[in-house]
């Protein structure tokens, strides 16, 4: 069994187990780019809200 024959039978898992998992890795790096996370201190605090405030036309009962 040589190359030849092997990519002419397994051209698509080849290729497509290749494409994947550069993709998955790309991503991994893209996810993990310091540039794309804000600092703690960027976070906007949330506050529950009492009763009788109004948010974005919601009154809270």
């Amino acid at each position: 069994m040589g190359l030849r024959t092997i990519w002419n039978n397994y051209k698509v898992l080849i290729v497509m187990g290749t494409s994947l998992g550069l993709i998955h890795w790309g991503w991994y790096n893209v996810k993990s780019h310091p540039a794309l996370h804000k600092n703690k201190q960027d976070y906007i605090d949330v506050h529950i809200l009492q009763k009788g405030q109004h948010r974005l036309g919601y009154t809270v009962d």
